[in-house]
């Protein structure tokens, strides 16, 4: 049976919504001791939007290393390629080689073929009839098919590694499930970047083996494609079905977005906030002492950051937490902060950017199908999104 975890209340959610109370208990303890059992080390939450960010932004005080014993130990821990678990300099290393192909000039060449995948699945909704399962024809195959887009994955393979990625990240799954899935998604990672190795083509990973294939080693350029795609496919895609319920939700912004094209950069930034899929960051170890809020991290100490508090649980004095695409001031944590800001942002920006309004101007008359209370979600303590959005138009 697949083991089952209580989830803290800053994972919590109503729906796309904070628990009741988040906002009273990020202004009452923006960081806060957690009782942690069978560990020596303390662990700390972060709430505060300004803790936050303190801690992601602090990479010489705070470590990504997965904790173990002793140092040696941690390093052994690491995922190769996995930028999220590196410090520098091993990380500014890797980061290097990868940044100049998330250029805007390559997301550009890019947006011509997300649009048609954008247009064939639209296609594909309009297919299935109504009432339509939006996350099933639209939400998650879109941004599964830009992941492949950018590493030249073929097309009949994206169903396959999306179901695996999915599998291996749910925790209402078994342990042996997500393992089974989790070590078929990286055996199909391993003959693939071979391949690439024997036949570079015109996509990211060959760009990568071409300029610094004697720099980097197949484990580590494997974990860096595996690592990189999987939120192209999860991350993206949850944050595309909840946008879109959200917008269903409010339908006065789902109207002004339809009339004011102008407004989809600040909508898509807004929505991202809104949905923050990613409820915490990766855990932080201090390496040395540091006061915050008024309390004192000591070294050894484990911190973990809420993105989803940061991003929606509003302190009385700072704007409201409403979904509201003309908001000016759209800064988020969504995709992280400091050295480990996600590095596929821009990726993920265009796919929302043409996917959004497409839809919108497709189905003038798009709304859900069934009452939102009948809606099902995915465990908050993933990658959050809803499993399903029927919807008619």
């Amino acid at each position: 049976m697949p083991r089952q975890t209580e989830v803290p209340a800053h994972e919590q959610r109503v729906g796309t919504d904070p628990v009741p109370g988040l906002a009273e208990a990020v202004r009452r303890a923006p960081l806060t001791e957690l009782d942690v059992p069978a560990t020596s080390e303390r662990t700390w939450l972060a709430l505060g939007a300004e803790e936050v960010r303190a801690v992601l932004g602090d990479a010489d005080r705070f470590s990504t290393l997965p904790p173990a014993d002793n140092d040696a130990d941690s390093r052994r821990l690491v995922q190769a390629g996995n930028l999220l678990q590196y410090d520098p300099p091993e990380h500014t290393r890797l980061r290097k080689m990868q940044t100049p192909e998330f250029t805007q000039r390559r997301m550009r060449r890019l947006e011509p073929m997300i649009g048609e995948i954008v247009a064939d699945h639209l296609d594909a909704l309009e297919r299935a009839g109504q009432p339509a399962d939006l996350v099933r024809h639209f939400a998650a195959p879109v941004p599964s098919l830009v992941g492949c887009l950018l590493f030249d994955i073929p097309r009949d393979d994206h169903t396959e590694l999306a179901r695996n990625l999915d599998i291996s990240r749910t925790e209402v799954r078994s342990r042996e499930q997500r393992m089974a899935a989790g070590k078929a998604y990286m055996a199909y990672m391993t003959k693939f970047t071979a391949r690439k190795r024997r036949r570079p083509g015109d996509d990211l990973l060959s760009a990568l083996i071409r300029e610094h294939g004697t720099d980097i080693g197949d484990e580590e350029l494997t974990g860096t494609v595996a690592t990189l795609l999987a939120p192209s496919v999860l991350n993206v895609g949850g944050t595309l079905g909840l946008s879109i319920l959200a917008l269903l939700r409010h339908p006065e912004q789902c109207d002004l977005l339809r009339a004011r094209p102008d407004l989809t950069d600040r909508a898509v930034e807004e929505l991202t906030r809104y949905a923050s899929v990613v409820a915490t960051a990766s855990p932080r170890t201090a390496l040395v002492d540091v006061k915050l809020a008024g309390q004192v991290i000591r070294a050894g100490d484990t911190v973990l950051c809420s993105l989803f508090a940061a991003n929606r649980a509003q302190c009385p004095g700072a704007p409201r937490d409403d979904l509201d695409i003309t908001r000016e001031d759209t800064s988020h944590m969504a995709y992280g902060h400091g050295i480990h800001h996600c590095l596929g942002a821009p990726l993920a920006r265009m796919t929302l950017r043409i996917a959004l309004p497409a839809l919108l101007n497709r189905f003038p008359g798009l709304r859900l199908a069934v009452p939102p209370e009948e809606l099902r979600y995915k465990a908050p303590n993933g990658i959050y999104g809803v499993e399903s959005l029927p919807v008619t138009w």
